[in-house]
């Protein structure tokens, strides 16, 4: 038979093929997943609702983040005098004053990195809780294109100011994000734009603005732009941890960027990028490989590879149309056949946090302990808020080597089972999952509403036990995978149900099934 060729522009999806299995995928890529309940919710209201329920977030409950959720001024650091006289004392070798001050510092950054875990913890359980799943998995997008580093930056309050600046305009206008990014206190550290002064202009903001966040390498840009733009960024700068403009450090002589001549400043610089159709076209790459397709280029069949580029500009020219607006063009997406498509399906491979957050989500499982989860985030190669460099994870086949696969596997485990792996110091937690929601009954969860756990209970069988050995595979993978398994590891998965005939192993026939599937190919898949 022969398969036809990818949907390539995006064309709303008939609303009739919108079913249990789409509202899944959606669930999945524009957020983290969600219970059967969920789904078969978002299934029963059509697309058109579903999207817009998701991408029109704003009217959906959130905590709110105040500025006071973290301690901006922990210990206060070193002053300046403080720094120049701990330099004085090295080259004096004043033993005393050198430890003295030695030890002020060393508390100050251990006071840091337990802010920065509880950090860590902290935005996890957002992306675990959030009835926003979008606003969430957008902002680990923005975290990873604009992309700062903690151990770089030495400062907990700018990363979470970070942080919610990304969740501010997860999806507003990247325009006004981009003029926010050069104003913020961690980008300004973190690529040294605070030491750029007229006269020693410092090139990483500018070139990484043009390289990594508006335009994409080999855009047709040059050193001599880049030059430029870092003359047009001096005066950007910090005051403590707070941004201000110095006008007498700008250089405010006349400037030649992409073609463009005048006394530029920063914000006139990024204005100028963006007027490059280049930069909707990379921008909107980066979302499509994110929430649509992983896949390498050169890896894709020429058809599909052909339906990701038309996909692609599609998103563009409606970037562009809307004036930069993110949401219509998401909206659009998430509508589209082609988000849909059979060859977008389990196209994505899950990223550490997304495999955390999504496992939760999904299955219903316990969260754990936090600290554990964000252990196993930075051993499956995910540390959040520390990503590898400015270009952020590379995502995709790089998540998955012997290492993480096997960290992966245990993760999985942990959280159904609350069992740790011997050789990791996670803690085992008693918190029971009853597996067997998921295959038979409703789940009575808060979260559900009670005229949706009574459609469930109609249509499910009222026991897991009741379930042929088939059935209750079959019911597993369909809640549990983004595409069907391979035949052989189903019949494998068959046999292994079929022999739990001991009254303990039948007891947890479910759990133990629901784990092996965790260890499939599929499962790492979204």
């Amino acid at each position: 038979m022969t398969r036809r060729p990818p949907t390539a522009d995006l064309a709303p999806l008939p609303a009739a093929r919108f079913d249990a299995s789409a509202a899944r995928h959606l669930l999945a890529r524009a957020g983290f997943g969600g219970t059967p309940a969920q789904v078969d919710a978002l299934a029963a209201i059509g697309l058109d609702r579903a999207v817009d329920l998701i991408v029109n977030y704003d009217g959906q409950p959130a905590k709110p983040v105040s500025p006071d959720d973290f301690d901006r001024d922990l210990i206060p650091p070193l002053t300046r005098e403080e720094r120049e006289q701990l330099q004085r004392a090295r080259r004096e070798r004043d033993e005393a004053t050198v430890e003295r001050l030695e030890r002020k510092e060393n508390q100050t950054k251990a006071e840091d990195r337990r802010q920065l875990q509880s950090l860590r913890e902290w935005w996890l359980a957002r992306m675990i809780e959030s009835a926003r799943p979008l606003e969430e998995k957008l902002t680990l997008f923005w975290h990873g294109h604009f992309a700062t580093g903690a151990r770089t930056i030495e400062d907990s309050w700018l990363m979470f100011q970070q942080n919610q600046l990304f969740r501010t305009h997860a999806a507003g206008n990247f325009a006004t994000l981009v003029l926010n990014v050069i104003r913020d206190p961690a980008m300004i550290r973190y690529l040294d734009n605070d030491d750029s002064r007229r006269g020693r202009p410092n090139e990483n903001l500018a070139r990484e603005l043009l390289e990594l966040f508006v335009l994409g390498e080999g855009s047709g840009y040059t050193e001599q732009d880049i030059k430029e733009g870092a003359r047009a960024l001096t005066g950007y700068t910090l005051e403590g941890e707070d941004f201000v403009f110095r006008e007498n450090n700008h250089d405010g002589g006349p400037k030649s960027i992409l073609g463009r001549r005048g006394n530029w400043n920063g914000d006139d610089f990024v204005r100028i990028a963006l007027e490059r159709t280049e930069c909707s076209r990379f921008v909107c790459g980066k979302l499509h490989r994110f929430f649509v397709n992983d896949v390498p280029e050169q890896d894709l069949a020429p058809s599909h590879a052909a339906a990701r580029a038309a996909a692609v500009d599609a998103m563009a020219a409606e970037l562009r149309a809307q004036q930069y607006e993110l949401r219509p063009v998401l909206a659009k997406l998430f509508r589209s056949a082609h988000f849909f498509d059979a060859s977008n399906r389990a196209s994505v491979i899950k990223s550490p946090a997304q495999l955390v957050v999504q496992t939760i989500r999904q299955l219903g499982t316990p969260p754990r302990q936090l600290s554990s989860l964000t252990a196993a985030c930075e051993l499956m190669g995910q540390d959040l808020f520390q990503p590898p460099n400015v270009k952020g994870w590379d995502g995709g086949r790089s998540w998955i080597n012997t290492s993480t696969l096997f960290v992966r596997q245990n993760l999985a485990v942990y959280l159904l089972t609350g069992k740790r792996p011997g050789m990791y110091d996670w803690e085992n937690d008693s918190a029971r999952f009853d597996a067997d929601a998921l295959v038979a009954g409703a789940a009575d969860r808060a979260d559900e509403a009670p005229a949706n756990r009574a459609a469930a209970a109609s249509a499910r069988p009222d026991r897991a036990a009741d379930l042929a050995p088939e059935q209750l595979v079959d019911r597993l993978l369909s809640v549990t995978l983004a595409a069907p398994a391979h035949p052989a590891r189903r019949d494998e998965l068959v046999r292994f149900a079929t022999q739990q005939t001991a009254p303990g192993a039948r007891a947890e026939r479910t759990l133990s099934t629901l784990a092996l599937i965790t260890a499939l190919p599929e499962f790492q898949l979204a």
